[in-house]
């Protein structure tokens, strides 16, 4: 809608990830080092952990993006709420190696097979799972099988588990100790600082744009920093409604006030879909509850009698006076 008045070429603020408007801040680039290092050094597993909207698939994807293609062969698995033996099927199927009809022996076999090939032929295998804090006990029992194949001098795979914190919260738990003891590299990705979020901004309104296409006051910045904590991905919903409100306000400068509207409006929509959730919520037991009165109502008559008597209660017989 305002992308004509502003000149820019397409929306700058969007949350779907495109890798023209990557933009790496310095914590970015720390986490993109550890990666990195863990993987050229094939310290077998790699935990990479930020909250959500951080930018964790933004890293990964760089990462994948500047492996040498002739030196690194790598899989990103992006769905990982699978069975043990769906996620082999998955990762086989990323690798172009044999996947269907196999049970998971199998796949395991064709899976090693592949992996010590690459290893013969110089190259580094690395196998990426984002959201691994889905992962089920049984998958992260396969994945820990996976990293099992090693030649005696060197781990076959280099595996990059990305989640939420609860994911290091998952791998504290006693039952893993055996799979969290094999992590040799770990970072946890934090929000961005001020200026790394002033410079985020202004760096996808001149990819979007060109310079100086939109811009954002001082004030308006801070306004933004203060409500989304450095968040890339709260960042492009205030921003994104910040130029909405500049465009019906015909002013390509967004003003301290402009940001201000723009999360209010934020917070206001997220206390109606707080509010809509609890309505719903409401009216599905609700729904429960006269369901199960219909039900019982709609019973005839001489069940009902019969239910309200406890079928395991039964009455002792009475004592003979004679005994």
């Amino acid at each position: 809608m305002y992308c004509a008045y502003y000149g820019f070429k397409e929306k700058p603020f969007t949350v779907t990830p495109n890798p023209r408007f990557v933009f790496l801040s310095k914590n970015h680039k720390e986490a993109f080092a550890h990666l990195l290092y863990g993987i050229d050094n094939h310290a077998g597993f790699i935990v990479l952990t930020g909250e959500v909207g951080t930018g964790k698939t933004t890293v990964l994807r760089t990462l994948l993006v500047q492996c040498d293609k002739a030196t690194t062969r790598s899989a990103l698995i992006l769905n990982p709420s699978l069975s043990a033996t769906d996620l082999l099927r998955a990762i086989n199927r990323e690798y172009g190696i044999a996947w269907e009809g196999l049970s998971g022996a199998e796949l395991l076999d064709a899976l090693n097979r592949f992996l010590l090939e690459e290893n013969k032929a110089g190259r580094t295998v690395v196998l990426v799972i984002d959201e691994a804090q889905n992962l089920d006990p049984p998958v992260l029992e396969q994945i820990r099988m996976i990293s099992n194949l090693e030649t005696e001098t060197d781990k076959l795979i280099q595996i990059v588990l990305a989640g939420q914190p609860e994911l290091a919260q998952m791998l504290e738990k006693t039952e893993l100790r055996q799979f969290r003891q094999r992590v040799t590299v770990r970072y946890h990705l934090a929000a961005m600082d001020f200026d790394d979020t002033k410079a985020y901004i202004e760096h996808r309104l001149e990819v979007a744009g060109g310079w100086k296409a939109a811009t954002f006051t001082g004030p308006a910045l801070k306004g933004i920093f203060r409500y989304t904590g450095g968040i890339p991905r709260l960042i492009n919903i205030v921003c994104d409604r910040a130029l909405l409100i500049g465009y019906i306000d015909e002013s390509k400068e967004i003003s301290g006030p402009m940001a201000a509207r723009a999360v209010a409006e934020m917070k206001e929509h997220r206390g109606r879909s707080r509010l809509y959730r609890l309505a719903w919520g409401v009216v599905l037991a609700a729904s429960a509850i006269i369901a199960g009165i219909y039900f019982y109502m709609s019973r005839p008559a001489g069940k009902i009698h019969a239910s309200l008597a406890s079928p395991h209660v039964t009455a002792a017989p009475a004592k003979s006076d004679t005994e």
